[in-house]
């Protein structure tokens, strides 16, 4: 078997078959299969895509290239969110708890931010002494612990995947629906997940930029996992507008736990309790999404998911009293305002816009190795919908330093998108896939 066959076979659009891909993905990891050989291979694979079967095979492939963390001898179910990423997405550390309050396990294995996206990892950490850097034992122990743990992908888990996604990265293949689906269902299965539900996100603000190629992810993530005999759901959800109040790391986590205390903006907590009840679902505690939601409701005013998320916060390391201390008062010394520039209702605040000015804020990085700012960030006074008038305070922006905050305003200023009425009722949550 030679790799310049089987690239080659791609290349004409024909069904690599698991042993093919063994020999590809297995010779890359060993480092015996050449970089520009595997990027040939998936420039092809962008071209002429996968089948469902192929891409389920590819998924086990990357799954077997490193180790996985057993769940076993503690009791389940297991069930884990993924979000395909947004701007203002916090919705996994609100979920994490309000699951695990039903009786439900969430192993959750996180990324960081990068681009304009947020990172759920750069949130957590953004807590005084949080640690995500938690070995396979720390992860099933706190599990057991507090219902859910919130980890990084380390080098031994799927590898395959880092070094995929880094040659992706540099070779415009990113947006490949197939390299997408293996990637993020391969890691989601080597931390132990039984069910998945995926919140796919399209708009502006979104990796999917319009909602027919969100859909064709959400249908290639469903189809792929069921394949691979796991139990698969997707919500197509809006991210044209920030999701919730507050952009940015610490400003995140705590709208969560305002959230979590009954105080969440009615965006964030909708596409929240939509996840949150087909979560509820899969793991076997309601019937229907309706039942879900009503459970999950019920749990909010019950405060128990509040005191999962503060336990959490003390087991991995975090420091739960100075955490309270900082809440509402933790922000950069270097700040801005954005205010209305004309009398009108505001149509939209553009999320991409916001996302991209967080980068020059400190909120992201255009770098896997850039710093991020625990600090900086953006919240909202007024959102879509809204009528202003020119001189109405619309944001307040904190920035890691001066020259951020020079850049990002003008930005964040051109978000602000002005209607003469207000717009229509945003759907915030487009369609279901299963």
């Amino acid at each position: 078997m030679r790799a310049v066959d089987i690239i080659m076979d791609k290349r004409s659009g024909k069904e690599l078959s698991r042993e093919e891909l063994e020999f590809l993905i297995g010779g890359y990891t060993a480092g015996e299969i050449p970089d520009y050989q595997i990027s040939a291979w998936a420039m092809a694979v962008f071209f002429r895509g996968m089948s469902s079967a192929e891409t389920a095979a590819l998924t086990g492939v990357m799954l077997r290239s490193g180790s996985s963390i057993s769940l076993s001898g503690i009791s389940g179910p297991f069930v884990d969110k993924h979000s395909t990423g947004g701007v203002g997405d916090k919705t996994s550390l609100i979920l994490a708890p309000l699951i695990a309050s039903l009786g439900i396990r969430v192993p959750m294995m996180s990324g960081r931010a990068l681009g304009h996206t947020g990172g759920t990892l750069d949130k957590l950490e953004a807590i005084p002494g949080y640690r995500t850097s938690l070995t396979a034992e720390e992860f099933r122990r706190i599990i057991a612990k507090d219902g859910f743990a919130m980890t990084g992908q380390t080098r031994d888990i799927v590898p395959a995947d880092r070094l995929l996604y880094a040659l992706r990265d540099v070779t415009a293949t990113v947006e490949s629906i197939p390299l997408i689906t293996a990637s993020i269902l391969s890691k989601k299965a080597a931390e132990g997940a039984e069910a998945l539900v995926f919140d796919v996100k399209f708009g502006s603000g979104a990796f999917m930029k319009d909602a027919a190629d969100g859909e064709k992810l959400a249908r290639s993530l469903v189809d792929t996992g069921t394949a691979m005999g796991m139990r698969i759901c997707a919500l197509l959800t809006d991210m044209n507008e920030p999701l919730g109040n507050m952009a940015g790391n610490f400003l995140e986590v705590e709208e969560s736990l305002d959230c979590l205390e009954g105080k969440g903006p009615a965006d964030l907590m909708e596409v929240t309790l939509a996840l949150a009840a087909r979560m509820a679902v899969m793991g076997g505690k309601a019937e229907d999404a309706e039942e879900g939601r009503r459970l999950c409701e019920e749990a909010l005013a019950s405060g128990k998911p509040r005191e999962l998320f503060l336990s959490n916060i003390s087991s991995q390391g975090g420091d739960v009293k100075r955490f309270l201390e900082l809440r509402s008062s933790w922000r950069s010394p270097v700040s801005g305002e954005i205010r209305a520039e004309q009398s009108g209702c505001i149509a939209r605040i553009d999320a991409w816009k916001v996302g991209h000015a967080g980068t020059m804020l400190g909120v992201g990085r255009n770098r896997t190795g850039d710093a991020v700012s625990p600090t900086a960030g953006v919240r909202f006074h007024k959102k879509g919908g809204a009528q202003v008038k020119a001189g109405d305070l619309i944001m307040t922006v904190w920035a890691g330093d001066e020259a951020g905050l020079r850049e990002s305003l003008p930005q964040l200023a051109e978000a602000v998108e002005y209607a003469p009425s207000a717009p229509g009722p945003r759907q915030l949550i487009l369609k279901e896939i299963v």
